[in-house]
């Protein structure tokens, strides 16, 4: 179903978060960018070879220097555990403990000198996944109406879903985990653009036998949940001669999107693993994360433009302040290079890489020296982020660190500069303007595409 079960999650800023959304909400969109859009696809100014985009995002941000950026000849402390070993491309080495991945390296860009200043999970995760910097920086804020809109959001709001699916979907949505205090995460949400904009957030575990998220109403289901819009109809009827407020029609939305969805036999079909073989779902692996990549797949096949997956909210995810190796050798890596290889793998023999870009990111890097837990810290001075498909050219490693991972030895890479290679890949004028609940424009980046990275 549409919920989001799950037990609470403490980050290192001492936040405990449980999940709260169990579909994104509906609101009016504001902003006309669409007529931009066509006029410059008409003119040719937007080259984009992608129609769908796949979003993985690493929930915690993992140590780039122990999995796509190793420092063999950095002293110990620096270093760490982890040997670099060969990969497809001659010359260019990836950590030991993800050898499958490392094989596949010709199908996939490497990017080694992005950076950003902010230090603190909820900022940097905005920053990342929206490329604008969040308007309270030194904070550690939640969510909110001002928030600049994530590329879920923007797809959707830009474009209508196929097959009676949302243009953005998020999976396993690690922002609607919130804590006593309500503290939803900013950066996954669409922020300024309305409720409506929201990505569709689907948080069960797909890897389960019960998951099921679009029940079947067929024959007399759908006789009961017809009569049951009835019945709501009628209570909405009586509740708005009483209370009508922006939130009311917020909720009517909802619920009208929810039915539209349950009721769509192309959207239950898409999410429907059961279709795929056994060997299919092993190859992908038989957890959260590498079953959320699988049903990624199939809703890209299924016309939606862009799916975010985010690494399943559990005991171990990504802020190894303590224990990282151990973490990143047992807990993280195996299942990350099962599920993201198998992803390359299967979008390429299904004839999809070159429609379908994927960008694989965390919120920053961490700590050059490993601390006195065995771990390493927050650092968004240099972070490393993966491209692949959507015409990006594999084998190619942009920019580099120093010699200890800990800045840019070349120009850097801002997340402004990431999410305008993103839109300009599927086609989308970086420059287009949404307009925010004023009325004021809003560039949708600042940034300079990476044309470097594209064939």
């Amino acid at each position: 179903m549409l919920s989001l079960p799950g037990k609470p999650v403490r980050l290192c800023e001492g936040i405990t978060r449980r999940e709260w959304l169990r579909v994104g909400g509906l609101s009016s969109a504001v902003g006309l960018s669409l007529p931009q859009l066509l006029r410059a696809r008409a003119t040719g100014k937007v080259r984009g070879r992608a129609k769908s985009c796949i979003v993985v995002f690493l929930f915690g941000a993992p140590a780039h220097q122990d999995i796509w950026d190793l420092k063999p000849g950095a002293r110990a402390e620096y270093r760490g555990e982890f040997k670099p070993i060969a990969s497809s491309v001659p010359g260019t080495f990836l950590g030991e403990h993800i050898p499958r991945t490392a094989r596949l390296l010709h199908r996939f860009a490497l990017v080694r000198s992005v950076s950003h200043p902010d230090n603190t999970h909820t900022v940097a995760m905005h920053y990342m996944l929206t490329g604008v910097r969040h308007l309270q920086p030194q904070s550690n804020p939640q969510n909110q109406p001002s928030d600049f809109p994530c590329f879920g959001a923007v797809m959707r709001h830009l474009r209508r879903g196929d097959s009676g699916l949302p243009a953005g979907i998020s999976l396993n949505s690690p922002a609607n985990q919130v804590s006593a205090n309500n503290h939803i995460f900013p950066g996954f949400f669409a922020g300024f653009l309305g409720r409506a904009n929201d990505p569709l957030f689907v948080g069960d575990d797909p890897s389960e036998p019960t998951f099921v998220p679009f029940p079947a109403v067929d024959g007399e289901q759908a006789v009961r949940m017809r009569q049951r819009r009835s019945l709501l109809e009628t209570v909405d009827d009586r509740r708005r001669t009483i209370h009508r407020v922006a939130a009311t029609a917020d909720y009517d939305q909802y619920h009208q999107k929810a039915f539209d969805l349950i009721t769509s036999p192309e959207a239950r079909r898409a999410f429907d693993l059961a279709g795929e073989t056994d060997r299919s779902r092993d190859r992908y692996g038989r957890n959260h994360f590498g079953q959320a990549l699988l049903l990624a797949r199939r809703l890209v096949e299924a016309g939606v433009s862009l799916v975010t997956v985010n690494w399943a909210r559990n005991d171990a995810f990504w802020d190894t302040h303590a224990n990282n190796f151990n973490l990143l050798k047992k807990s993280l890596l195996p299942p990350f290079d099962l599920g993201f290889s198998a992803l390359l793998d299967d979008l390429q023999q299904r004839g999809l890489l070159d429609d379908t870009l994927i960008y694989c990111l965390g919120e920053f890097g961490r700590t050059p020296a490993i601390n006195a837990a065995a771990g390493r810290d927050h650092w968004a001075a240099c972070n490393s982020v993966v491209l692949a498909g959507g015409g990006v050219r594999g084998g190619l490693v942009h920019g580099a660190s120093d010699k200890n991972a800990a800045f840019p030895a070349t120009p850097p890479v801002s997340p402004s500069d990431l999410s305008a290679t993103v839109y300009q890949a599927l086609g989308v004028d970086p420059h287009t303007e949404l307009r925010d609940a004023l009325g004021r424009p809003q560039a949708l980046s600042s940034g300079r595409p990476l044309h470097e990275l594209f064939s």
